[in-house]
């Protein structure tokens, strides 16, 4: 780097002042002063540029290895549930076979004698349990039967003027 120090710096104005004038050489610095500051945002930018793709390589790898340990431990899974798929199978098989040699009273696994239903939604409707009610007893009980809006409710329980 460039090491200016403020006796090189001086030498450099009064080397400036001589060669360009006096009339000139506020514009002339003003010119160099952004042209500088241009430099620096666009050396600003390469470095930020530079970094995010930095970060952005960063995460890609990042992403490989999350990705890599997930299929590994799907992998894992998989092996691990066909093992039991065999052992249960085995133990099953075996448990048939010593079923079918005993007298009848043990419990069969592999036959399914009953049968559950599937979900069915009970397909309740309030609005016809609401209209289900008798009118005498929504009267009683205070349930409306005529929807109101707010600006109707506060002019219907506002206080009378007296005249």
């Amino acid at each position: 780097m460039i090491d200016i120090g403020l006796s090189k710096m001086a030498l450099i104005g009064v080397v400036a002042l001589v060669v360009i004038g006096p009339e000139k050489l506020p514009k002339v610095a003003r010119t160099v002063g952004t042209l500088l500051g241009k430099a620096q945002r666009y050396v600003n930018d390469v470095k930020s540029e530079v970094n995010r793709s930095m970060e952005l390589d960063e995460l890609r790898k990042m992403k490989d290895n999350v990705e890599s340990a997930a299929r590994d431990v799907e992998q894992s899974v998989h092996t691990s549930a066909k093992d039991f798929e065999k052992d249960w199978s085995d133990a099953t098989s075996s448990l048939s076979d010593s079923s079918s040699g005993s007298t009848g009273s043990e419990y069969d696994w592999n036959s399914s004698s009953t049968v559950t239903p599937a979900y069915r939604h009970p397909r309740k409707n309030w609005r016809l349990k609401r209209g289900a009610m008798p009118q005498w007893y929504k009267s009683r009980s205070g349930v409306r039967t005529k929807a109101q809006s707010g600006a109707a409710r506060v002019a219907r329980f506002r206080p009378k003027k007296p005249l």
